[in-house]
């Protein structure tokens, strides 16, 4: 899959540019010496479709940096093939290449991977995606994570979950969850199952059923879901396997209350919509999400969507490209291609207007950004859209969720 945005398409998308852009700056400093950074994703292997997400992210921001006359990047990319100790290798080759901050790595295990790396040889990474707590408790001094830890995530889920409850005279009673048994999914149900008992959710989890990353078919992990007789159906996927596990449940005539996947990839991506059209309504999902309330954000999301009609303007794409965005902010401030002054410009990152819904970008003394907040979307008419909480929501939610045979 060709990931980046044709000529015509920049070409074509260049008169809307006024619509978002700020005030122009210009950076003497580094007209003549654009600062080389690195950007380390899994573009191919079973990782590839979040990947590529996030490359065209990144690449639809280095776009709008140019057009507001922002710091002069060169963004130089490294792919990690979906294996965590590539992270490594890629963070090292791109130092090596001159880079003196990198952008990555999408997966938690090639993130701690080139961590080590920037560590090794101090040069900040700003982290786009990658959800593992460990990942800022392990004492690096060099990442900045502009993504909620999975333990953040989940509890926010749960939250959304209780509050969803507590809006219907009719709420969920039980629960089961199907869940990717990776390390992310591993990692994603224990922190729901912690927070479930710590908020003293008044829905008993019936069961908790795994199934391999690479499975290529669920039937039977949805037969036993359904057996259970649960009300709420709690899936921890991505986008294929979250495919896969509605396509079964319309086979099998499976219509719990609600699906609900507290914090985990796939039912907004174009993919999952598109190849399961009015079946995928009404599924709930909660993840940090675009801030649909901030013009300036929607329209970005629009022009994105207009150049690339293939895909949506999700979270992939959303964090990816704030990552630049930070960066940019940084070597703004910075002046300077030195990664030590990079360095000290990002631990001082406050940006108040940016597209994705939370506070301010800042980073705490371990390097994370405690602000990011944490939507829950249904999809409605195939379009992901913000049902809670009350703050962000632009619309009401559908629940119970209609029976498969009656769309």
């Amino acid at each position: 899959m060709n990931t980046r945005f044709s000529r015509r398409s920049l070409i074509k998308s260049a008169g809307a540019a006024a619509v978002m852009s700020a005030l122009p700056m210009r950076f003497s400093w580094a007209n003549n010496h654009p600062t080389k950074v690195g950007v380390i994703l899994p573009t191919s292997g079973v990782l590839a479709f979040p990947g590529q997400a996030s490359r065209r992210g990144v690449e639809f921001a280095g776009m709008i940096n140019k057009e507001r006359n922002g710091p002069a990047m060169e963004l130089i990319y490294a792919d990690t093939e979906s294996k965590a100790e590539n992270g490594r290798v890629a963070a090292e080759k791109l130092i090596r290449e001159g880079c003196s901050v990198l952008i990555g790595c999408w997966d938690t295990g090639a993130t701690i991977s080139a961590a080590q790396a920037c560590e090794a040889a101090k040069v900040p990474l700003v982290i786009n995606i990658a959800s593992a707590p460990q990942i800022t408790e392990q004492g690096f001094t060099q990442i900045f994570r502009n993504f909620t830890p999975a333990t953040q995530l989940v509890s926010n889920a749960v939250q959304r979950i209780r509050e969803l409850a507590a809006k219907t005279d009719d709420p969920p009673k039980t629960a089961t969850v199907l869940y990717v048994n990776d390390t992310f999914g591993q990692s994603a149900l224990k922190a729901m199952q912690a927070e479930w008992a710590k908020q003293n959710l008044p829905i008993e989890i019936l069961d908790t059923i795994g199934y391999d990353v690479r499975a290529k078919d669920l039937s039977v992990e949805v037969a036993k879901a359904k057996a259970t007789g649960a009300e709420l159906l709690l899936p921890i996927t991505r986008v294929n396997d979250a495919i896969m596990i509605v396509r079964e449940m319309v086979k099998q005539e499976y219509n719990p209350k609600a699906i609900i996947g507290p914090g985990s990839p796939g039912p907004y991506e174009k993919a999952f919509t598109d190849a399961l059209g009015k079946y995928g309504d009404d599924y709930m999902v909660c993840v940090p999400w675009l801030n649909v309330k901030n013009p300036r954000a929607v329209e970005l999301a629009k022009r994105f969507e207009a150049m690339d009609s293939k895909n949506r303007f999700e979270l992939n794409v959303g964090f990816s490209y704030e990552a630049v965005d930070i960066v940019a902010d940084a070597l703004r401030r910075a002046k300077s291609n030195d990664a030590a002054a990079i360095h000290a410009a990002l631990k001082t990152t406050d940006i108040k207007d940016h597209v994705m819904w939370g506070g301010p970008i800042q980073f705490n003394e371990k390097g994370q950004n405690p602000n990011i907040g944490v939507a829950l979307l249904q999809n409605q008419n195939s379009e992901p859209t913000v049902v809670g909480p009350a703050e962000a929501a632009v619309a009401e939610v559908v629940y119970p969720m209609r029976p498969f045979n009656e769309r």
